[in-house]
């Protein structure tokens, strides 16, 4: 099997879309079409269903999907393994939630970097959901996300409890049930967040169905707006600790109510551990305990 050939069926399947593989790969739409018809015919099955709207996978397609990126990443890794020398070189993508990457990272990171400025560090923000994907497809070298997660694929290493509370502007009179938030709005993140669905399931097992919900996507906007009295918002302690220390904000702790979350790091159990990937493990290891 070519491995041209499964890199564009790989883009492909992953773009949706002929024309925007072949933006993302620089190729002509019709080199990617005829790559795809070269794979057809070694594989002698069809991949794509061709239709008005584009393409979709076929059974077929999808099956081949999750080979694709095995077989690629393996290469990935078999380059990495007989170039890698002892010094941390090279890229290191890691995922975080926002609210980890604010207060926790920051001081890991710089350190990081300072150590091994060799290394091409990335970090990316974004909701548990995403993160847990990426890293299942090999999209990332680990996350850090909301625990625990249940995965057979995936190694998962406890880094911090946090405690949630809710968070409204300073004029707000005190919270002595969650039913006291039935009625206003509430400030969330995005759909995947970890802080939401945590949320949610504290006002379902109550029996609450919120007012309205209000989605935002950075956190600075959502403290700026809890400030502000648009709403209420539920955050780890550690976010909004010096908020409140500047009479900002107000936290007001949820009797009765289990709240604390797990922060973990996760990462595939059958990926290379680079020299990159194995300093910043020990970096963070070290930071946290």
């Amino acid at each position: 099997m070519d491995i041209q050939l499964l890199k564009v069926f790989s883009t492909t399947a992953k773009e949706g879309s002929i024309s925007k593989a072949a933006q993302r790969l620089n190729f002509a739409q019709s080199n990617v079409t005829h790559k795809i018809q070269q794979l057809e015919a070694d594989l002698q099955t069809q991949l794509f269903y061709r239709h008005n709207r584009g393409i979709t996978l076929t059974p077929s397609g999808q099956i081949l999907v999750s080979y694709a990126e095995k077989i690629l990443h393996v290469i990935q890794e078999a380059r990495s393994a007989v170039g890698d020398s002892s010094v941390p070189t090279g890229p290191l993508y890691i995922g975080s939630m926002e609210t980890t990457a604010a207060v926790r990272l920051p001081v890991l990171l710089a350190k990081y970097h300072a150590d091994y400025p060799a290394v091409d560090f990335n970090l990316m923000t974004g909701p548990t959901d995403r993160h847990i994907h990426a890293v299942l497809h090999y999209e990332l070298n680990g996350a850090f996300v909301a625990g625990p997660v249940d995965h057979p694929e995936l190694v998962q290493e406890k880094v911090v409890d946090e405690e949630l509370v809710l968070v409204t502007s300073t004029a707000h009179p005190a919270i002595e049930s969650i039913h006291d938030i039935q009625s206003r709005t509430l400030l969330v993140f995005h759909s995947g967040c970890s802080y939401r669905a945590r949320l949610n399931q504290m006002l379902h097992d109550e029996g609450i169905i919120p007012v309205k919900l209000m989605e935002f996507g950075s956190l600075e906007t959502i403290l700026g707006c809890v400030g502000a009295g648009l709403g209420i918002s539920l955050l780890p302690r550690s976010i909004v600790t010096e908020q409140e220390q500047q009479g900002q904000i107000r936290i007001h702790t949820i009797p009765g109510m289990h709240t604390i979350v797990t922060t973990v790091f996760i990462r595939r159990n059958d990926a290379l551990i680079t020299p990159a990937l194995s300093t910043f493990l020990s970096e963070m290891r070290a930071h946290f305990e």
